[in-house]
């Protein structure tokens, strides 16, 4: 007895937390998230100061949308002194 009733209580507490996940409600009011950039402009792959430069001025911003970087290949330099950070 003690089994089914375990059971009649687990049973109804997965309904009642299906039914509180259900609905949509809402008043219609979405924030949209900020465009991101669709990739890394050529420019900045021109030497590792672009790079950097480049990096540094992207908005820190979560709901953007993320870079495409496929393909990219961040500039190196021999001779040129390390770029500091911020």
């Amino acid at each position: 007895m003690t089994k089914t009733k375990f059971q009649v209580t687990l049973i109804a507490a997965a309904v009642a937390l299906l039914t509180g996940c259900g609905g949509g409600g809402g008043n219609g009011d979405t924030v949209e998230a900020p465009a991101g950039t669709q990739g890394v402009p050529a420019s900045a792959t021109a030497s590792p100061k672009a790079f950097s430069t480049y990096v540094a001025s992207l908005p820190a911003d979560d709901r953007a949308e993320p870079l495409d970087l496929d393909g990219v290949m961040p500039p190196t330099s021999e001779t040129a002194e390390p770029e500091e950070s911020v």
